[in-house]
């Protein structure tokens, strides 16, 4: 394959996997209503078509005029929408779909492609716009995929868990990294054994181009890290890596080498009668999930992909925070609320 489509590719994931593909000699175009900045309206390799993706006849304007080998629909959010886009690119080598970790129904662990079952999903709920829904829309999507497949269109599906990285608009790990980076005291909760499958936004992104290279049509591949850490191991990989990036900056000032700090960070944890004294939840933070939700990547591997080191992954995203206006402080508790649980747990 040498030519792609990708549907949205401004923002976090679709940024990524345009960058992937032109490292892998593609040529690119986007599809996007333009409302957003373009990170790649300099850059001579990639074209750009204007339009709305739930807007059919825009749609089949972009295929008739880029003809793509490979299309990435990284911004389907409706069943109707994944329809439409397996019917218009029903003669190309591959259609990808971004799905979701959230397609899957069932708690187990870890959730398999083709084992766990899938959210249903009403008329109702396919139309729907609020969050309560999007697992079910994305199982929908899934299920159109595995449809079209059945009438030989090559279509495939890629489900990552919750996604971190450089250019993260959600800020959920930005919550994170900008607490850590505030202050030497940090507000666990529960005890930080809980386990929420994350993935390093690159690796979405090589799974994309891996799974329309040699993906089986029909199928749906989990990505996420390979390696998983709980909750209070992020939080420790976090300040690791601010550490690392701190020393880095130094030394490229100095030219000296530094040792690094260690024991700058303590992790409190509180559970929820603690955390009653501030008012929070256990489910008000980030990344925070009750019970485990794990996706197996075996699948995937198979077919040749891996997943970034994690140190790195965070070295890198740890970075691209600091260069960044991102605080996460929408997405999570306010720092005075803690303030409150920490001073009752001091008196414990």
């Amino acid at each position: 394959m040498d030519s792609a489509l990708v549907i949205g590719g401004t923002r976090f994931i679709g940024r990524h996997l345009v960058d992937d593909l032109l490292e892998h000699d593609y040529s690119v175009t986007l599809f996007t209503r333009g409302n957003s900045g373009n990170p790649f309206a300099e850059d001579e390799r990639v074209d750009h078509v204007e339009g709305d993706r739930t807007n059919d006849t825009a749609l089949e304007a972009a295929a008739t005029t880029v003809d793509p080998d490979a299309v990435f629909d990284c911004v389907a959010y409706h069943p109707k929408d994944v329809r439409a886009a397996t019917r218009i690119f029903a003669d190309c080598e591959a259609y990808v779909y971004v799905s979701s970790g959230a397609a899957y129904g069932r708690e187990e662990i870890p959730k398999r492609e083709g084992e766990t079952a899938l959210e249903t999903c009403t008329a109702e709920q396919a139309t729907d716009d609020s969050f309560e829904t999007y697992g079910n829309r994305k199982a929908e999507g899934d299920r159109t995929v595995f449809a079209a497949a059945e009438n030989g269109v090559r279509a495939m599906a890629v489900r990552p868990p919750i996604v971190y990285g450089p250019h993260d608009h959600t800020e959920r790990l930005d919550w994170w990294i900008d607490r850590v980076n505030r202050f030497d005291r940090v507000v666990v909760p529960g005890d930080g054994t809980n386990l929420r499958h994350r993935v390093y936004v690159e690796d979405v992104a090589s799974a994309l181009r891996i799974v329309a290279e040699r993906g089986a049509p029909g199928e749906a591949y989990n990505v996420g890290d390979r390696r998983l850490v709980t909750l209070a191991e992020m939080i420790e990989l976090v300040a690791d890596s601010l550490d690392r990036v701190a020393r880095s900056a130094t030394e490229k000032v100095s030219g000296k080498r530094s040792e690094p700090r260690m024991g700058d960070v303590e992790l409190v944890r509180a559970g929820p009668r603690e955390l009653a004294a501030g008012d929070i939840e256990l489910d008000d933070y980030p990344l925070y999930r009750t019970y485990p939700h794990v996706l197996s990547t075996a699948k995937l591997a198979a077919l040749g992909w891996e997943s970034t080191p994690l140190e790195a992954a965070m070295d890198r995203s740890v970075a691209d925070h600091l260069e960044s206006d991102r605080d996460g402080s929408d997405h999570g508790p306010d720092r005075d609320a803690e303030e409150r649980v920490l001073g009752i747990l001091d008196t414990f």
